[in-house]
């Protein structure tokens, strides 16, 4: 078995599955082009489209992350090869923790006492009740069901939203084009966690942006081509012309880094972090990569991604 990986941290992802499996060859991407051909397998994070081309017999590609869009995008992807993606994989906590972050930083006021320390100013918020605070989560995979039950055994109204019908305890489940209108209507905070698809891509334009209630708040740690940049900050405002919506916290983008031409670094209502809510805890990623080898092997077909739908 030939196994060539790809991603930023490839050497400790080499040792580990040189370790699971000790009869196996595991190469990076910097080993010479004719070690790196006839893989019987690809571990990838954004591959190169020269990779795909060294290839005549493989038999899975597992994507090194919950997202896959930048992989479906790469040119060159073989037709007809199993794509595996992590599901969770230990995300799903340090998720949860950033999210729930980004709630209470609205809920509890901390954006209005950022202003007010820049001019010097003391003046205690009133603490809103929970049950006034609905959260709508959109995107109910595994990920974002964590999420939405860490919200909502926090005491925040949830409700979630997913392409299909699904059922979660304590989580107001909705699907289907009427259903997003109803979560996004009651949102207090709206928070992203939908794949970048062709039907989610640009989902929150300025049309969708617009139903959210006044006062709103966003919290995108999913993809950042789910929302229109430009029409954020135009709903958005600043501080002297404020928008309907209240404020952000951004962990994608369209373009990543951030270029420093954009308006979003310096716009008062903005936080911006790293693309780092949910970094891949290796040990967790690599247990569940090994399962999908040895299934793959064993001639098991894990639960795959269907190019179609881009998860």
């Amino acid at each position: 078995m030939k196994i060539v990986v790809h991603t930023d941290d490839a050497n400790r992802w080499r040792t580990a599955l040189a370790h699971a499996f000790p009869g196996a060859t595991v190469i990076t991407t910097d080993a010479p082009a004719d070690q790196r051909q006839n893989a019987d397998y690809l571990a990838v994070w954004k591959p190169p489209e020269w990779l795909f081309a060294e290839q005549t017999r493989l038999k899975g590609i597992i994507n090194l992350g919950a997202g896959v869009d930048a992989l479906l995008a790469t040119p060159g992807l073989p037709e007809n090869v199993p794509i595996v993606k992590l599901r969770d994989a230990g995300m799903a906590e340090p998720m949860a923790d950033y999210v729930l972050y980004g709630v209470l930083h609205f809920y509890r006021g901390f954006d209005h006492y950022a202003r007010q320390q820049q001019r010097d100013h003391w003046s205690p918020q009133a603490v809103p009740d929970k049950t006034n605070w609905p959260v709508s989560v959109l995107g109910l995979g595994a990920i974002g069901r964590r999420v939405a039950q860490a919200l909502a055994q926090a005491g925040f109204p949830v409700l979630g939203w997913s392409r299909h019908a699904k059922n979660l305890d304590g989580v107001d489940c909705r699907h289907g084009e009427a259903g997003l209108d109803a979560v996004l209507s009651r949102a207090k905070t709206l928070v992203t966690l939908l794949p970048d698809t062709a039907d989610t891509h640009g989902l929150l334009d300025a049309a969708r942006l617009a139903q959210l209630p006044p006062g709103a708040s966003v919290i995108n740690p999913g993809r950042g081509g789910l929302i229109d940049e430009r029409a954020l900050l135009d709903a958005l405002g600043d501080d002297s012309a404020p928008g309907p919506l209240r404020g952000a916290l951004l962990d994608v983008f369209n373009t990543e880094p951030l270029p420093a031409t954009s308006p979003l670094w310096r716009h008062p209502r903005v936080v911006i972090t790293p693309h780092m809510s949910a970094p891949t805890p290796l040990d967790g990623a690599i247990d569940q990569v090994i399962g999908y080898l040895r299934a793959f092997e064993a001639g098991d077909t894990p639960a795959t991604v269907n190019p179609a739908t881009g998860y």
